[in-house]
């Protein structure tokens, strides 16, 4: 334990698997956690004594299926073997740990997902500023950027780190701007300096200056960069190859998605355990690589028209030449994680299957290179592919195509590449063919015809005689061994090729690993090629993705221009169109938005008509045009827009004290403090937290807000309630009043789901409450109570008729609320008067009257009659 103890002092917040003989063990604490995690017994050692310990363990053989569940639960886990033989080892067996995984540094795959970047972010924040760095170390990917705190929170969100490193004494500060629910893990003051950074960075990229990679003026982004490459070092992750580069991110590059609006749009999480993603919509991708660029496109959204334009002009070659994309679809199914295997190879974890498929990735390359050759527009991404002839010469020749998972486990290397290994491959795997041969020999030498030849612990190969034929054994052959029917013998040359296959499987494996570790590092020295293969495919399987999902869906090549607006002529949403019953079509809809005509259209209509659906796939289809991709409508003329906001939805932050109205109020502040001249605004009910009064006239604020900002013209959908802001198209040249229409058959509401001008009075809610399966009772009271307020609102409104509007304030008239009191002694029968059946306070016979009400009459056969009387029968209590 001593040992143990000195090791895990250095470990203190990891969970330290201990190798012991064939088992990693856990002990104390870690046991205890271990076992909760990991399923497995919880045992103790010197049970009862002043030294017990708890401790756990599973079989070393079974690192790889425990490791992954630990590292899942957000643990850090540092892996400590045996670095030393212990058939050799003098005394103590030597242990270190050779590998710290932590939740952001995995390179197992049974802890990344495929579809998935895996980042770990550094954090380095100053009062000036914040700077972050996020690696893939399973990928390559390395980017660095520095700016505002907000700038830095829509990075974190739009990325998902898996874990942060950060400053020890500025952790308080980094969970109060960026929250608390990633792990994290903490380094010393020292390493967060300029210089230090600089030292590493240029040590890792062989480089005198950092301007090739935009840091130079960056000395936040340029820390954590530093940082991440110190924590690498401090997990024992030292091969470093693949990490071909910094790149620089910079706020102005790309359309700012800020974390409520990835959240909202659903553009990565359904928001609903039941829901579905856009990404998953359009997601018609063939290897991994392409699913994970898709998502990095969706969240990271270009906003230059030139990059827009070639994506454009690639997904519209691809979508006309159906062979073409037939053909790349089938290649590129076959490629495998191409980039992840070549980054596998640079850290030396790659096994052979794995490299046997990153062969067959190389190959596909190739193919892709000859399909799409002469197509203009994917000659960017044809002109970075690079077939890397050596090393796929070298794997088509050398390595089985069925290698095994593990050299020693089956044949990697094949036969013809080292006489040396098929020499000892002979041997080892062929021996019975040898001892046949010399059994064959002295059996016509001695005239034995029963002879024999076994193996046994004791003497190892012998040859076995009959008593009959004793007499016939050579003078050469050593006896021993008696049985009661034989006698076994040993020679000479039985026990030299006895040796010899008991040596070819150990020289047979040191061979094979030799030859393979070669053509591993023939792999390494073709890594910068490998990860741009991998990039480059990515990108030809997005757009090809992007062109299946447009010709299936009927998807159209957007219109980008530079000037501001928004133009769509039928447009409709990604996602729920997708999913509506079979035979049900979408109901498509035109958004027109200006920012000197109509920058502000105010949406109103009622529950359920299609609002919420029609805001966000207005941001929806913006946001696909500028990932590249064609969308969802007969026509599409959008502006360049540079940030996305949305405040839908409701939900409240109890763990921070913040209700469901703060929660709305923050989120709306974060838009206006940070609104452009290009941004889409999309605003669904605001005020709706709080009373009628209060909500209205935030509502209004906000509105005029907009519409007056000092050279800000924000393009904004607005959906409210409050149909009290219709009367602002009166006073705002630039607000458009539109509803969503419904209509109105026998009452009943039928949505008909168009946006048309005008505004809208009614929202519909008791007609919602009522399809929602509120009480008959209860939804028949809302009724009484809705058309006494309504006729309260009227009186008031008569009374006030003709006085002069003096300004642009709504008018919210004051109601009153009708008692309960009232609402009994309205259903006392006047004296005199013929009593109604269904106004008696009888629930039986209400609910006779709903039943009644509910008949479809025109369509009531005779018997559903009779079957219908049958029942009221029984409500009324009869038999």
């Amino acid at each position: 334990m001593k040992q143990y103890n000195s090791i895990k002092v250095k470990h203190p917040d990891t969970i330290l698997l201990f190798r012991v003989g064939d088992f990693y063990e856990t002990f104390g604490e870690d046991a205890v956690v271990a076992a909760g995690v990991l399923n497995i017994i919880l045992a103790k050692r010197g049970n009862g004594s002043a030294s017990e310990i708890e401790l756990a363990g599973f079989p070393y053989h079974s690192l790889d299926n425990y490791l992954p569940k630990l590292v899942r639960a957000g643990l850090k886990v540092a892996v400590c073997d045996q670095l030393e033989d212990p058939k050799q080892a003098k005394g103590l067996v030597k242990r270190g740990v050779t590998e710290l995984v932590t939740p952001g540094v995995v390179m197992h795959d049974q802890v990344l997902k495929s579809k998935q970047n895996h980042y770990l972010a550094a954090l380095h924040w100053t009062r000036k500023g914040c700077g972050v760095a996020f690696l893939d170390i399973s990928t390559g990917e390395f980017m660095a950027a520095e700016g505002n705190s907000e700038w830095i929170d829509r990075l974190l969100k739009s990325l998902n780190p898996k874990e942060w490193v950060c400053q020890k004494q500025h952790e308080s500060d980094l969970i109060s701007l960026f929250g608390d629910d990633t792990p994290r893990s903490k380094l010393d003051d020292w390493v967060f300096s300029e210089e230090y950074a600089e030292e590493k960075l240029h040590g890792q990229f062989g480089t005198s200056s950092l301007k090739g990679f935009g840091l130079n003026d960056a000395p936040l982004a340029k820390v954590a960069a530093g940082v991440i490459l110190e924590y690498l070092a401090f997990t024992h992750h030292t091969k470093l190859g693949h990490l071909q580069g910094v790149k620089r991110l910079r706020e102005g590059d790309g359309m700012w998605l800020d974390r409520f609006t990835v959240r909202n749009l659903e553009i990565i999480h359904p928001s609903h355990p039941d829901g579905v993603s856009l990404s998953h919509c359009i997601d018609r991708t063939s290897t991994p690589m392409g699913a994970r660029m898709l998502r990095r496109w969706l969240v990271m959204p270009l906003t230059d028209v030139e990059a827009i334009e070639a994506r454009h002009n690639a997904v519209s070659s691809l979508s006309e030449g159906e062979e073409l994309h037939g053909q790349l679809k089938s290649i590129l199914g076959g490629v495998g994680d191409l980039e992840r295997l070549a980054s596998k190879a640079s850290s030396a974890r790659i096994n052979p299957r794995e490299l046997v498929q990153l062969r067959r990735g190389l190959e596909a390359v190739i193919s892709v290179a000859e399909a799409v050759a002469g197509e203009e527009a994917l000659i960017p991404m044809l002109e970075r592919l690079s077939p890397c002839d050596k090393l796929l010469e070298r794997l088509q020749s050398e390595l089985e195509d069925e290698a095994p998972n593990q050299v020693g486990k089956g044949a990697v290397i094949k036969a013809g590449v080292s006489v040396e290994l098929d020499e000892v491959r002979s041997l080892a795997f062929e021996s019975d063919i040898a001892l046949e041969v010399i059994r064959k020999r002295e059996v016509e030498n001695t005239g034995i015809s029963s002879l024999k030849i076994g193996f046994n612990n004791v003497f190892g190969y012998y040859l076995e005689v009959r008593h009959s034929h004793k007499d016939k054994v050579p003078e050469e052959w050593i006896r021993k061994q008696t049985l009661t029917q034989a006698e076994r013998y040993i020679t000479e040359e039985l026990k030299i090729l006895e040796t010899k296959i008991l040596d070819a499987k150990d020289k047979a494996l040191s061979i094979e690993q030799g030859l393979y570790e070669s053509l591993v590092a023939e792999t390494v020295k073709n890594t910068n090629e490998l990860i741009e293969n991998a990039r480059a495919m990515g990108e030809i399987d997005v757009l090809s993705s992007f062109a299946e999902i447009a010709v299936e869906f009927g998807y159209t090549r957007p219109r980008m221009k530079k000037e501001a607006g928004i133009q769509i002529v039928e447009g409709r949403h990604p996602v729920i169109e997708r999913q509506l019953p079979i035979g049900e079509s979408y109901i498509s809809n035109d958004v027109t938005l200006h920012p000197d005509k109509a920058q502000i259209i105010m949406v109103t209509g009622p529950n359920m008509s299609g609002k919420s659906a029609l805001l966000r796939q207005t941001a929806l289809i913006c946001l696909m045009a500028q990932s590249g991709g064609f969308v969802p409508a007969r026509s599409a003329e959008l502006g360049v827009l540079d940030r996305i906001f949305t405040r839908v939805g409701a939900s409240d932050n109890i763990s921070s004290g913040e209700s469901t109205f703060m929660v709305e109020m923050n989120e709306t502040a974060a838009i206006l403090n940070n609104i452009t001249d290009r941004s889409l605004v999309l605003l669904d009910e605001i005020g709706r937290g709080t009373s009628t009064y209060d909500g209205v006239s935030i509502a209004w604020s906000i509105a005029e807000h907009l519409h007056n900002s000092d050279n800000l013209r924000p393009l904004t959908l607005f959906a409210t309630h409050y149909h009290e802001l219709n009367e602002m198209h009166d006073s705002f040249p630039r607000i458009l009043n539109f509803n969503v229409s419904v209509k109105e058959v026998g009452g009943k509401i039928v949505f008909l789901r168009k946006l048309v001008p005008g505004g809208s009075n009614h929202s519909f809610g008791i007609h919602v409450a009522k399809l929602a399966g509120m009480p008959r009772s209860l939804v028949r009271r809302a009724e009484e109570v809705l058309i006494e307020l309504e006729s309260h609102r009227t009186d008031s409104s008569k009374s006030s008729k003709g006085g002069k509007k003096t300004s642009n304030s709504p008018r919210v008239d004051p109601v009153k609320l009708p008692s309960a009191q009232k609402s009994q002694e309205a259903s006392i029968v006047q004296e005199g008067v013929q009593m109604s059946f269904f106004k008696l306070d009888d629930p039986a016979l209400e609910d006779v009257r709903d039943r009644l009400l509910d008949l479809e009459i025109d369509t009531l056969t005779p018997l559903d009659a009779l079957l219908k009387l049958h029942e009221i029968r029984k409500v009324v209590g009869g038999k």
